[in-house]
């Protein structure tokens, strides 16, 4: 695997570190997949009894136990939604079977740093994403009079649903408690003017340093020097004037110029953005009702009395969709606005009205649920459980094809996600990986019925994605739950193959591709590809009879995979090992 030592201060890690060799883990628990060495600490991914992932942190010299339990500490009495609490410790001494290390969540998704050296830069929008969400866990830190040192690029985390991670904790405890000769890697962590060469003195005023050079960074691609930096509109004329001058007095050589503290910079870009610009946003202008507004603001205006809008998590042909605060319940959760344009129709408000009401009939672990349809002045929307990593799809453009002891009991729970929907009368006809949901815990889910159909109904119609799409539904032809049960064969190939089974630059090639039955099964395990034959097949009557007979026949057909992916042996890791490097 690549080394990302080379281009950021975080290495991937496969097998495990020779410092947790000896561990013993609690019964029904086990090693997960991931792992990332960073600055004194060693994160490991970790599956407990009830399959969810969570982060064993550790720190890889014995002497850094100290700090690690410092750190541990910090973390288990913080309370804010951008960084993660810490929920046990494990001691390291003679008669326990393990430690020291600490569990905290699973972080799914990128660094700041990493998005930048993949992109160069990125948007005004997003810079302030994370400019609210972070600057909010510092100033919850400063106002207990605590102090991080060490923001950057890379200890901002951003997971694929958007939601915005504070890292780095190893260097936010007390001084006294960090190894003397220990102090953030100066190649990655920006250092602030007032910083004599070589040291390290962390301040409020050095926080909201670092953070506007964070800001910086993501708005020109690179770090700023320490001192005469070139204003911010030089290398990016289209971010608005007014941010620009905001995270320039944040820059200011003389801590003294500088915003009196993080929150009052916080304030002054909250200022900003009640204004209503555009370009603070980076919406297009909507039309309908409201032709003034963007999304974001029809939104604030519809529900700022019960929601605090956090971020986009995403546009499609009939909404957007958001992350947003639910003041009543102080809970996350994700908002569906239908847009302006398509509000007017009334047959589109029928449709969308239809998904919330389809959804909210179903009951079930795998499919996300629907907790209320709301509607104001023409604005209309409904709001749903928030699935913090992201969907399938993600997954797997992020960290390849899956292994089959992690695809084969999620696809059997789907299967029976999906049959629950099916003996309720309701079909989906848009199952893809987008629409496969992961929670927190890594459990997949079924989301957006918006194009669901009841059965008994004309279920003809050509709207689904034709990658996952049966052939008779770009034919446009009727379809009964055997397309449902075709799509879930689709998924199950990307996830294990990391491409579709049919590939093409519309969705005629696509189709004919499936007339001629040229799905590449050599890439599957032998034992599943009847299983696959029969699912993608071109026949409706030829697929399963139903969800439940196609999950049967899934855990008859994966029952030899699992064997072989739960055998300890030495050998037996070797294959596996081997398999997943020359796939």
């Amino acid at each position: 695997m690549e080394n990302d030592e080379l281009l950021g201060p975080a290495t991937r890690t496969v097998d495990i570190p020779t410092h947790l060799a000896a561990w013993q883990l609690p019964p029904g628990w086990k090693w997960g997949e991931s792992g990332l060495l960073v600055d004194h600490r060693h994160i490991q991914e970790i599956r407990d009894s009830f399959e969810r992932s969570l982060a064993l942190v550790t720190a890889p010299a014995p002497a850094h136990e100290p700090w690690l339990f410092s750190e541990a500490k910090v973390l288990a009495h913080r309370n804010h939604p951008a960084i993660p609490t810490a929920y046990h410790h494990w001691s390291g001494h003679a008669g326990n079977w393990r430690g020291p290390g600490y569990l905290r969540r699973w972080i799914t998704g990128e660094t700041v740093g990493t998005r930048i050296r993949r992109l160069g830069t990125d948007t005004v929008p997003y810079m302030l994403r994370v400019l609210r969400a972070a600057g909010s866990a510092i100033a919850y830190m400063h106002d207990s009079s605590h102090v991080h040192g060490a923001i950057s690029p890379e200890s901002i985390y951003v997971t694929p649903t958007n939601r915005v991670w504070l890292l780095g904790w190893q260097w936010a405890v007390p001084r006294a408690d960090i190894p003397a000769e220990l102090a953030p890697d100066p190649r990655w962590t920006p250092s602030p003017p007032e910083w004599a060469a070589n040291q390290w003195t962390p301040s409020a005023l050095s926080d909201q340093w670092q953070l506007a050079a964070t800001c910086f960074g993501i708005l020109t691609g690179e770090l700023p020097p320490r001192r005469e930096i070139p204003p911010i509109r030089w290398l990016r004329p289209d971010c608005p004037a007014n941010v620009a001058e905001l995270i320039e007095r944040a820059l200011s050589v003389n801590p003294v110029d500088r915003f009196h503290s993080v929150a009052s910079l916080l304030r002054a870009i909250e200022q900003i953005s009640s204004s209503g610009s555009s370009a603070i946003t980076g919406l297009d202008v909507a039309s309908g009702e409201f032709k003034s507004m963007n999304d974001e603001q029809r939104l604030r205006w519809a529900t700022g009395d019960d929601y605090e809008v956090l971020s986009s998590l995403g546009s499609g042909t009939f909404g957007s969709v958001w992350r947003v605060r639910d003041l009543t319940l102080q809970r996350e959760v994700a908002l569906k606005i239908l847009h302006p344009s398509v509000a007017r129709s009334e047959n589109s408000l029928s449709r969308f009205r239809k998904e919330a009401q389809l959804a909210a009939r179903l009951q079930h672990p795998a499919i996300v649920p629907i907790y209320a349809w709301e509607q104001k002045g023409g604005v209309h929307w409904y709001v749903m459980e928030l699935e913090d990593e992201g969907s399938i799809g993600d997954l797997v453009r992020r960290s390849g094809p899956r292994p089959i002891d992690e695809v084969a009991p999620q696809l059997a729970f789907l299967l029976e996600g999906l049959a629950a929907a099916h003996q309720h009368g309701i079909i989906h006809r848009d199952l893809k990986p987008e629409n496969v949901l992961l929670s927190r815990y890594r459990h997949w889910r079924i989301a957006d019925f918006g194009i669901a159909a009841a059965l008994g109904e004309d279920g003809a119609g050509t709207s689904g994605t034709p990658a996952f799409a049966p052939p008779e539904q770009l034919l446009g032809e009727p379809q009964g739950v055997a397309a449902d049960l075709f799509a879930v064969a689709a998924i199950a190939y990307f996830a294990l193959v990391g491409v579709a089974p049919f590939v093409g630059a519309d969705a005629r090639s696509i189709l004919a591709q499936q007339l001629a039955s040229k799905a590449d099964l050599s890439k599957v395990p032998a034992e599943l590809r009847d299983w696959f034959t029969k699912g993608l097949s071109v026949d409706p009557d030829a697929r399963f009879a139903d969800a439940l007979v196609m999950r049967d026949a899934w855990n008859d057909a994966v029952r030899p995979s699992m064997r072989e992916s739960e055998d300890p042996s030495l050998a037996a890791r070797i294959k596996r090992a081997a398999a997943q490097l020359f796939r």
